[in-house]
């Protein structure tokens, strides 16, 4: 466990490396989802959805094509953004309404992105393996979402 938070920690001082004086979200976003494939072990997918007009529209990410659009409230982005509140998910396929956007994960989180009290996006991390996310996953994960 002590190893996993020292990992974190330097992954959020790479992450704040890789953005600091780097103003366009969009880069940023990129280049974390970068960071966060490379550093994640046994995740099949990780990116971005950003709040546009409604609805979350794909951002930069790692892995295979994705679902380009989910409605606020539809799966497990939507209901992120709808509660406000970081979603972690053991097994996708007892989560009502789940998107299989690639059907070989098996888990998710996804940790909303707020600004001004606002969501403004949502980062999506996903797993081909059952219960990959714990707490330190969570806790570290929403410090490098809201670098953004």
């Amino acid at each position: 466990m002590i190893k996993k938070i020292k990992s974190y920690e330097m992954l959020i001082m790479q992450c704040e490396a890789l953005i600091d004086g780097e103003m366009d979200a969009i880069a940023n976003m990129a280049n974390i989802s970068a960071a966060l494939n490379e550093f994640l072990s046994d995740i099949n997918w990780v990116g971005f959805y950003l709040l546009k007009e409604g609805s979350l529209v794909l951002g930069p990410f790692q892995g295979k094509p994705a679902c380009v659009r989910i409605n606020v409230g539809s799966g497990v982005c939507g209901r992120a953004v709808l509660k406000k509140e970081t979603l972690v998910v053991p097994n996708v396929h007892e989560f009502a309404g789940h998107i299989a956007c690639d059907s070989d994960t098996n888990s998710e989180m996804v940790i909303p992105i707020i600004k001004n009290d606002e969501v403004v996006g949502v980062l999506d991390v996903d797993s081909t393996q059952y219960n990959r996310f714990d707490e330190i996953d969570s806790r570290y994960l929403k410090i490098i979402a809201n670098l953004i």
